[in-house]
C-alpha cells in the first residue's frame, strides 16, 4: 500500500550511496556559473575536462574542474572581465537557488583557475578547431588557411618580463611585456585553426613552422609578404599545400619569365638561395630543397579606392591558369584582409589587447581560454547563418557576443525542454545584425579623441614625481 516507505521502520527507503552522489551532482550543476553549459555543450568538447580520480581538483566542489573552465569562458565572454565578476555570478545563483551564498573572496576561484591543465585546455580548442566544414570551402572546394602575426601585453611582472621583455627603448618600470602571437584561421568561417605564442623577438615564420602540422593536404595557404619565402614554399608544396604570398622580392620581368600566360600572369622560377649567416635553416634541410621552385607570378592592379597602393604583386604554386584564373587567385587575396579584422574581434571586442594574469602560466591559459570562446561564438556565428541561409562573412562578430552576454543570466533559469526553443530564437538575433557591404569605405587609422594630459611615466613608479598642474606640463610629458 506504502511501496515508498520501508517497512521496518515505516519510514522512506535509505538512499543509497550512488543515489547520495547523484543528488550531490545535481546540487553542484545548480550552482553551475553559466547558463551556457549545455547550450555551448554541442560547441565546446568538454568531454577533455573530466574529474580525475585523485589530486587536484578530484574533489567535488562547487569550483569543480568543469565548473572553472566555464567560470573563465564566462569571465572572458563578461564586458568586464574581473575575477569578482565570476564570484557576484556565483553568488546570484546561489541565491536564485535558494542556496548558501558563498563569500565575495575571488581567492579560492583564482586557486581553481591556477589547477586547471593548460594541455586539456589545448585539447579542447583543437578539437574546435577541427572541425571541418565542407560547404564553406573556398576556391575550387579547396580549404584556404591565411595567417598573420599580432602583439598582445600584459602586467608588469618580473615573472611576465622573464619570458616576454619589454621593448628596449623603453625604461625599466615604464613599460609592459609584450608577447607575439601568430594564428592560422579558416578564410571562409573564421574559425581559429592553430595559433603558437612568442616574443617580441620572434619572427612570425619559424612560429607558423610550429603549425605545419595543422595543415592538411590539399589546403591553400594564405600569407603577406612576411611569408613571402623560399625555404615554406617549399616545404609545403612538399606537403602538397599550395600557397598564395605577396611578393617581397624584385618582380620578374617578361623578357625574364619562362612562360607568359596572361596579361600580368607569368609562369616564373627561384633558384635555391645560397646559405649565409642569417638563413633560417640547417644544411641537412637545405640539401633537401629543391634547385628551382617553378612560380606563378601575378601582378594585380587595384581599381577600388580606399586602398594604399596601385598595384602589387603575387606568387603562387597553383600553377594552372584554367583551373585558378588570375582574377580568382586576386580576389583570394583581397579577402585576406578578414585576418585582420579576426584579430579585431579578438583583441578589441573581446578585449585581448591587454591581458590581465599576472604569472607566464596563467598568461597562456588566459590566452586559450579567449580563443576557445572566440571559436564557440564563431561556431554560434555559423549555425545561425546556416539557419537563417545568411552569409556568414555578413554576420556581426559584436552583435553576436552582445547576444550571448544578455541572453546568458536568461539560459541558467531554462530547463533541459526549453534548450530547443530558445535555441532558434538566439539563432534569428544573432543573424539579423548584418554588416553592410559598404564598398569603398576607408578607415584610417587615426585617434580621432585627443588622450588626457597627463605625464608620462618616464622614471619607476616608485622614483616618478607628478607636476602639480597639469597644465604645466611641458611638451613631450616629461
Amino acid at each position: 500500500m506504502f511501496p515508498g516507505f520501508h517497512l521496518q521502520t515505516l519510514r522512506r527507503t535509505p538512499s543509497s550511496a550512488r543515489q547520495k552522489l547523484l543528488d550531490e551532482i545535481a546540487k553542484i550543476k545548480q550552482k553551475t556559473f553559466s547558463g551556457l553549459t549545455k547550450y555551448l555543450s554541442h560547441v565546446v568538447p568538454i568531454h577533455h575536462l573530466t574529474m580525475p580520480r585523485s589530486g587536484p581538483m578530484s574533489r567535488r566542489r562547487i569550483y569543480s574542474k568543469e565548473n572553472t573552465f566555464w567560470a573563465f569562458f564566462s569571465q572572458v565572454l563578461d564586458a568586464d572581465g574581473g575575477c569578482q565578476e565570476v564570484v557576484r555570478k556565483l553568488q546570484a545563483v546561489a541565491s536564485i537557488h535558494s542556496k548558501t551564498v558563498p563569500s565575495s573572496s575571488t581567492a579560492a576561484y583564482c586557486q581553481a583557475r591556477k589547477k586547471l591543465d593548460l594541455a586539456e585546455l589545448d585539447a579542447v580548442l583543437s578539437d574546435m578547431s577541427k572541425r571541418r566544414l565542407g560547404s564553406y570551402s573556398k576556391l575550387q572546394g579547396r580549404r584556404v588557411i591565411v595567417a598573420d602575426g599580432t602583439g598582445i601585453s600584459m602586467p608588469d611582472t618580473p615573472a611576465n618580463q622573464e619570458v616576454w621583455p619589454q621593448m628596449r627603448s623603453q625604461k625599466v618600470g615604464c613599460g609592459f611585456p609584450q608577447a607575439r602571437i601568430c594564428a592560422c584561421f579558416d578564410l571562409a568561417t573564421g574559425m581559429l585553426n592553430s595559433y603558437q605564442v612568442g616574443n617580441k623577438k620572434s619572427h612570425e615564420l619559424p612560429l607558423l613552422r610550429r603549425q605545419w602540422a595543422e595543415f592538411d593536404k590539399g589546403d591553400i595557404f594564405l600569407g603577406d609578404k612576411m611569408f613571402c619565402s623560399f625555404y615554406d614554399i617549399s616545404r609545403l608544396a612538399d606537403q602538397g599545400i599550395d600557397s598564395v604570398v605577396t611578393l617581397r622580392r624584385k618582380p620578374v620581368s617578361s623578357a625574364d619569365s619562362d612562360k607568359i600566360l596572361g596579361d600580368d600572369d607569368l609562369l616564373i622560377h627561384w633558384k635555391k638561395p645560397k646559405r649565409s649567416q642569417t638563413t633560417i635553416y640547417t644544411n641537412a634541410q637545405g640539401e633537401l630543397l629543391p634547385e628551382r621552385l617553378p612560380l606563378r607570378q601575378i601582378k594585380v592592379t587595384v581599381q577600388q579606392k580606399g586602398f594604399r597602393v596601385s598595384s602589387f604583386y603575387l606568387v603562387t604554386t597553383l600553377l594552372d591558369p584554367i583551373l585558378y584564373p588570375a582574377e580568382d587567385i586576386a580576389d583570394l587575396y583581397l579577402q585576406r584582409w578578414d585576418v585582420e579584422l579576426n584579430f579585431r574581434d579578438i583583441k578589441t571586442t573581446m578585449d585581448m589587447d591587454i591581458l590581465r594574469c599576472k604569472t607566464p602560466e596563467m598568461v597562456r591559459k588566459e590566452i586559450v581560454i579567449n580563443l576557445i570562446v572566440y571559436n564557440a561564438i564563431r561556431q554560434l556565428m555559423l549555425e545561425s547563418a546556416e539557419w537563417s541561409k545568411t552569409k556568414v562573412r555578413r554576420v556581426s562578430f559584436k552583435a553576436s557576443i552582445q547576444a550571448l552576454r544578455q541572453w546568458e543570466p536568461h539560459l541558467i533559469q531554462q530547463t533541459e525542454t526549453n534548450k530547443w526553443e530558445l535555441l532558434p530564437q538566439l539563432y534569428q538575433l544573432i543573424s539579423q545584425k548584418i554588416v553592410p557591404d559598404r564598398p569603398g569605405r576607408r578607415e584610417p587609422r587615426a585617434i580621432k579623441r585627443r588622450p588626457k594630459n597627463y605625464q608620462r611615466m618616464t622614471k619607476p613608479r616608485h622614483l616618478m614625481e607628478e607636476t602639480p598642474h597639469r597644465g604645466k606640463i611641458p611638451a613631450g610629458g616629461a
